[in-house]
């Protein structure tokens, strides 16, 4: 029975985070009309609108360096509209599906299974890709909180008040790694994970093309919010990326609600929460649905031609 809840563990969390952020969302929306926040959605300019799309396929389109750095690493060259085509329908779908090992990775095996690589490179395939995915986020977090630090809401209940002491462990995270890959030609044991060694060049690319993937992301939400916001994109930037952080540890798919939550606490001084609102949904839109549609066609359009073709 203890191992069974062991098991459950994780989504009773998620669960219980999930009807939390609600609560919050709840909270934060009940002295507005759903009239206003309608007509906050409606407000967003189709200029940033345009943008905020233009942004989100460009990302789509740096997505592809996650599986095209990939396959270098595991030394099994493909062509670029193959790893192309792998980064961009399987990170949609993991962005917005969550469970990155049961979607995302399920994609990324069907491909390249499809295409003749060995299963032990797709798992070192999609291990490089998962580790690139966080070694972005402590980049560019770590830097921006401590350069920016956030001053956290006391009803978190967190250990510390402000991102700086989470900014000295994901820099010391990185740096750590990235001196590991220059002086040492082992792999690095963590437990039961498995790091292993990268050519410098390979280490500052993941850790670049990540890096960029979550900048052009919270640029397509700033795109969104509303015109002149009082907060400055360096200081929104590091309240995206904790937010996103939160979101991805709760495990709620996609980080539902638990994203709005933070960027709800965080920016209510600054930009009014029917506002906020409607900018949430409209990026949810954007960001998630649009490249999930694409995701979606272009598998679909892949598995017609593998059949007639087979």
């Amino acid at each position: 029975m203890p191992k069974r809840l062991l098991r459950l563990l994780p989504s009773l969390i998620s669960v219980v985070l999930l009807i939390a952020s609600i609560w919050v969302i709840r909270q934060e929306l009940q002295q507005y009309e759903s009239d206003d926040i309608w007509r906050q959605l409606a407000a967003i300019p189709r200029w940033n609108v345009g943008w905020s799309i233009a942004l989100t396929l460009l990302n789509l389109l740096v997505f592809t360096g996650y599986d095209t750095l990939a396959a270098l690493y595991v030394r099994y060259p493909l062509p670029y509209y193959q790893t192309g085509l792998v980064a961009a329908t399987s990170i949609p779908i993991s962005n917005s599906v969550g469970l990155a090992l049961l979607s995302g990775s399920a994609i990324r095996y069907r491909f390249y299974a499809t295409w003749g690589v060995p299963p032990l490179k797709i798992a070192q395939i999609i291990a490089f890709c998962n580790l690139s995915f966080w070694l972005g986020l402590f980049s560019a977090g770590g830097l921006l909180f401590l350069w920016q630090p956030i001053k956290l809401p006391s009803r978190l209940h967190l250990p510390f008040q402000s991102t700086q002491p989470m900014g000295v462990i994901f820099l010391s995270v990185i740096g750590f790694y990235v001196l590991w890959n220059v002086f040492s030609q082992k792999t690095l044991h963590l437990g039961r994970i498995a790091i292993p060694h990268l050519p410098i060049n390979l280490c500052i690319g993941q850790i670049a093309v990540s890096s960029l993937d979550w900048t052009l992301a919270a640029a397509v939400l700033y795109a969104l919010l509303p015109t002149n916001p009082s907060v400055p994109y360096a200081a929104y930037f590091g309240i995206y990326l904790l937010a996103q952080f939160a979101g991805v540890v709760s495990n709620v798919p996609g980080g539902l609600g638990v994203f709005e939550t933070v960027m709800f606490l965080l920016l209510r001084s600054t930009i009014p929460s029917s506002a906020l609102f409607g900018s949430l949904v409209a990026y949810r839109a954007i960001y998630y649905l649009l490249p999930l549609g694409i995701a979606v066609l272009l598998v679909a359009g892949y598995e017609i031609r593998f059949r007639r073709v087979h």
